[in-house]
């Protein structure tokens, strides 16, 4: 039996592999992109309940909706031309603004994206939110959430499947997808997100540029956040690459991401 096991194991890992665009790094992505979908859905939609979008009277909000629809279209060029779509495969795109000091954007895997208004005083334009939404929709194009997920499944929930779970521990569920996106984790996961981090840091870049946004923009918004925030804890118990890590790998990839800049006409 326990070989059998064994041989199911290795066999699903073989399956799930595949590689993230950009970065070519190998992931193990153990759960269905369709039930991340799912997921996402009722999580975006219970969201929008209590954070209702800004009017698209809104100037900012009209904004959010032009860059995103612009990254979208970058993002979609880029897969095209690797043979990868099927990782936007059943998105239905949305992007929204809510009014929240919080400085704060994500993106949830099938493409529904929201931006906080306080984020908006540190990008200061649309070329600086291009910034942000690339790095946020960067994420969901290289699945770091089902990788994530993956993982919490294995260590909190003996491994059972997505499924189960929501029908048997909801709340468990909808707390480990939190997780999944960097709500509160665990000290045994942080490389692994910052891994991610700064792996959506170079697929963003190159999502901006490909939109028409001069990626060194990156560089000076991480600059502005660096200057506006407080006192950041130490890097190895941080999710997140302090700023110097970040500015100083943005820097470093720069050059690869020019190559892709294509200036608006």
């Amino acid at each position: 039996m326990k070989k059998v096991i064994v041989l199911s194991l290795i066999t699903t890992l073989i399956v799930a592999c595949a590689r993230v665009p950009i970065t070519g790094r190998r992931q193990v992505n153990l759960l269905p992109e369709s039930e991340m979908i799912s997921m996402s859905l009722t999580a975006y939609s219970d969201f929008l309940s209590q954070n209702p979008p800004m009017s698209d009277a809104s100037p900012d909000a009209q904004m959010v909706k032009r860059l995103g629809a612009r990254i979208q279209g970058a993002v979609t060029k880029f897969l095209e031309k690797e043979g990868q779509t099927k990782r936007i495969e059943n998105f239905a795109w949305e992007f929204n603004l809510v009014d929240d000091p919080t400085i704060n954007a994500w993106c949830m895997p099938g493409g529904k994206v929201v931006v906080y208004s306080g984020i908006l005083d540190v990008a200061q334009d649309e070329k600086g939110l291009a910034a942000v939404m690339g790095h946020e929709i960067a994420h969901a194009i290289a699945r770091h959430g089902n990788e994530r997920m993956s993982q919490q499944l294995l260590i909190q929930a003996g491994g059972v499947t997505l499924g189960a779970l929501v029908q048997e521990q909801p709340a468990l569920a909808q707390e480990l997808f939190a997780l999944s996106y960097g709500v509160g984790t665990g000290l045994g996961s942080l490389a692994f997100s910052r891994n991610h981090e700064t792996e959506a840091d170079k697929m963003g870049l190159i999502f901006m540029a490909m939109a028409g946004y001069d990626p060194h923009e990156a560089v000076k918004f991480w600059e502005r956040m660096s200057a506006s925030g407080g006192a950041e804890p130490p890097e190895f118990l941080s999710t997140h690459p302090n700023h110097d890590t970040r500015v100083n790998d943005l820097n470093a990839f720069m050059p690869e991401a020019m190559k892709y800049y294509e200036t608006p006409n």
